[in-house]
């Protein structure tokens, strides 16, 4: 059995290929928004391993799946021959509200403005929700040159809602009190 090259060395002068095989610069706004969703992706294969509740886990993997989704989207230009097959929709998006809805359900109001921390999950989560948006803004910041799917913006914009409201549950679910801002 042949073994694949990892590396192609078609990189090393700073271009890089989208979906469509076009080449483009690695610094593009495309290439920054889906590098963004990707670099997400990965915060949250370190944060399913301090995740011990199984539906938390089952979310977070479906999330996985969809950030998967969405980048290929946005590695695809709209003018692309081919498109991708799989698609961020609506009822993803639903879905995700839905799940922000379950996470949410018996924990305490909000009282106050929520520092990051807390055990270790709560932490992770509160990375995920930054790195998350800042993917949105990259996301936007590609929307000024190229049509991006509403659907996409809705979705990573309750995504980082849904890692606020998992950080909340797994401190409550870890009998970790939320750490709350307060002016000096």
């Amino acid at each position: 059995m042949k073994k694949s090259n990892v590396y192609t060395r078609t990189g090393d002068g700073g271009m890089t290929s989208l979906a469509s095989g076009r080449r483009v610069e690695k610094s593009c706004a495309r290439l920054d928004a889906y590098g963004t969703v990707d670099e997400l992706n990965c915060q949250l294969g370190l944060l399913l391993t301090y995740v011990s509740d199984e539906v938390d886990r089952q979310r977070l993997i479906r999330c996985q799946c969809d950030l998967f989704t969405l980048g290929c989207q946005l590695a695809t230009e709209p003018d692309a021959d081919r498109q991708p097959t799989m698609v961020i929709s609506q009822k993803d998006v639903a879905d995700l509200e839905q799940a922000i809805d379950q996470a949410n359900d018996g924990l305490p109001g909000w009282r106050g403005f929520t520092l990051p921390g807390g055990c270790r999950a709560a932490a992770v989560a509160h990375v995920c929700r930054t790195v998350c948006r800042r993917a949105e803004r990259r996301i936007y910041t590609l929307a000024k040159e190229s049509p991006v799917d509403e659907n996409v913006t809705s979705y990573i914009n309750r995504l980082s809602d849904y890692f606020y409201v998992l950080a909340c549950r797994l401190n409550f679910l870890a009998g970790v009190d939320e750490i709350l801002w307060k002016k000096r």
